[in-house]
């Protein structure tokens, strides 16, 4: 019988950033990865890289299969849906969530907000009880690493101006996705010095989380 210590665990690793030399939260998410890996030896790990293999958007035929009973759903409608079910799959799949995340604009990579589009769907991730829906990643946990050129953080005179956190928060909340945490390496476009800190503190932070994550 497995022990807690030796219950196989499964972590979904995402990848986000479309620079793929020299990108810093793909450097990050590494390090974390590399890390959890060690602490956790009996382990499986799911792979996705939005950024060189995009998810394409949703459109009209995805649109109808999601609107429409899984019996109903023509052969091309089957087709639309066939790569939301395999991510979906890999979502339910794993314990818990490892993102690096660049902020693009203020918010979040396309590339990102494709992949959510395709992986929130009601007849899968939500299921909806007395008109009201229900998430289903509850007890999950994710942990987002994120990259930016300045500080947004509270008490920074731009925490206004950040909406990939409050974002990220909404839409897994959606989810029942509660447990979030993140690693902010942030400016990054100032000084050597300030930069180099921003990276070594993020490195420490991954470095203790993965023990216990």
């Amino acid at each position: 019988m497995l022990t807690s210590e030796s219950k196989p665990r499964c972590l979904l690793h995402l990848d986000a950033s479309a620079r793929i030399q020299g990108s810093l939260s793909r450097q990050l998410t590494q390090a974390f990865v590399s890390q959890w890996q060690q602490a956790n030896p009996n382990h499986t790990l799911i792979y996705r890289d939005l950024g060189s293999s995009p998810i394409p958007h949703i459109d009209a035929t995805w649109v109808a299969a999601y609107e429409s009973e899984p019996e109903q759903r023509t052969p091309e409608m089957r087709a639309a849906v066939a790569l939301s079910d395999t991510l979906i799959d890999e979502l339910m799949a794993a314990d818990c969530y490892v993102v690096g995340m660049p902020m693009y604009n203020l918010t979040v990579p396309s590339s990102f907000k494709a992949y959510i589009d395709q992986v929130i769907r009601r007849d899968r991730t939500l299921h909806i009880e007395n008109g009201t829906p229900q998430g289903q990643l509850a007890g999950k946990k994710l942990l987002v690493i994120t990259t930016r050129k300045y500080n947004y953080r509270v008490g920074s005179g731009r925490e206004d101006r950040d909406f990939l956190e409050p974002y990220l928060n909404a839409i897994f909340n959606v989810l029942e996705l509660m447990d979030i945490s993140y690693i902010h390496a942030d400016k990054l476009a100032l000084s050597d010095a300030e930069r180099e800190q921003s990276l070594a503190n993020a490195t420490y932070a991954i470095h203790q989380l993965a023990l216990t994550f």
